[in-house]
């Protein structure tokens, strides 16, 4: 056992790593124990004025002939390397050992109030790939998906899931929306397919959550399944679950990868399931649906100004795994007031 020595509580995940355990402890610090013995090494204290940590996990990389070993994680707003044998800061990493996430956004990094995601991201090759935490409100920071060398800090590419003019999915937006608008961002784990160099992207809903009147249009890449060129950013395809999102139906797992045996055939597949209920499969290399999925008319908003999308996209297998309807056969049999019962019965019925 190890003490974390603050009675705080974490959601870290350790990692190990040449005979060393990575967790968290003491304050948010990041702290490396012997795996074996549980004898503290090193400790790097991270500054009492943070807010927060990458505290879902953090980042291992090693150079193939073994020397450069590091970890990477962010605090605040900020992308950090250390060292992973000494627990020193890298100073040769961005500025000063650190790459602000602020920066790079098209927007004021002064008006951003948040970026970075509790979860660390994934390393490819010499690469880390980062979605982001945006906040929730008007003024979210865009959700763009990233990549920094983990050498250098260096950004190497960049996704707009808002995108530009001139970009796939301009026209899904009102004009240039993407200098006002935020989120459609990843603040779920990324999945990795290494051995075809893509990763997989599961991206949330545009802020404002809850009301999109001023972002009419079905608003790609918003509530997404991206299907991204791991090296590059390129988009290899991509699956929208939730057109014009105005519910916070956000894809807030990572993505499964796994290996199907239909039909005779073995498919390498990648499934999102849904806040919806719904469990998504696709071809992981073409993206095609493993089960057909059919758009169907749904209630438009009665909200002035609002234009809800007119269809969704209903997946016809595997079955949901939620319920996807509510009937007045569904009310609580502790709702024993006759009168309350009628009202509840009556909301349904509308």
């Amino acid at each position: 056992t190890f003490p974390t020595g603050d009675g705080g509580k974490y959601f870290f995940n350790p990692l190990v790593a040449n005979g060393l355990i990575y967790v968290m402890a003491q304050n948010k610090s990041i702290v490396a124990l012997d795996a074996a013995t549980g004898k503290q090494a090193w400790i790097h204290t991270v500054e009492p004025s943070v807010k927060l940590v990458t505290d879902r996990g953090i980042n291992y990389w090693e150079s193939k002939d073994h020397k450069d070993r590091r970890l990477l994680f962010a605090s605040d707003n900020f992308l950090q390397a250390i060292d992973a044998r000494t627990g020193e800061s890298i100073l040769s990493f961005g500025k000063h050992g650190r790459v602000d996430l602020k920066e790079g956004l098209d927007r004021d990094p002064q008006k951003i109030h948040l970026v970075q995601s509790t979860t660390p991201g994934r390393v490819f090759e010499n690469l880390i790939i980062l979605g982001s935490a945006t906040n929730e409100g008007y003024s979210s920071a865009p959700g763009d998906i990233r990549a920094y060398d983990v050498r250098t800090g260096a950004l190497a590419w960049t996704f707009h899931t808002v995108p530009r003019p001139g970009e796939f999915g301009y026209d899904t937006w009102p004009r240039d929306a993407w200098k006002t608008v935020g989120g459609a961002n990843s603040w779920g784990e990324l999945s990795l397919d290494e051995k075809r160099g893509i990763v997989y992207v599961p991206t949330g809903s545009p802020k404002y959550n809850f009301y999109g009147a001023n972002r009419l249009g079905a608003n790609l890449f918003g509530d997404c399944l991206l299907a991204l060129d791991a090296r590059t950013g390129k988009r290899l395809w991509h699956f929208q679950m939730v057109h014009h999102d105005i519910w916070d139906y956000d894809n807030a797992t990572a993505p499964k990868l796994l290996t199907v045996h239909r039909n005779g055939q073995t498919i390498d597949a990648v499934a999102q399931p849904g806040k919806t209920g719904f469990l998504y499969v696709f071809n992981r290399v073409t993206g095609e649906p493993l089960w057909p999925v059919e758009e169907k008319s749904v209630p438009r908003s009665d909200m002035p100004g609002e234009q809800a999308w007119a269809t969704q996209p209903f997946p016809t297998g595997p079955p949901p795994f939620a319920r996807q309807k509510f009937t007045e056969k569904d009310l609580s049999q502790f709702i024993r007031n006759p009168e309350e019962r009628a009202r509840y019965r009556d909301l349904l019925q509308t």
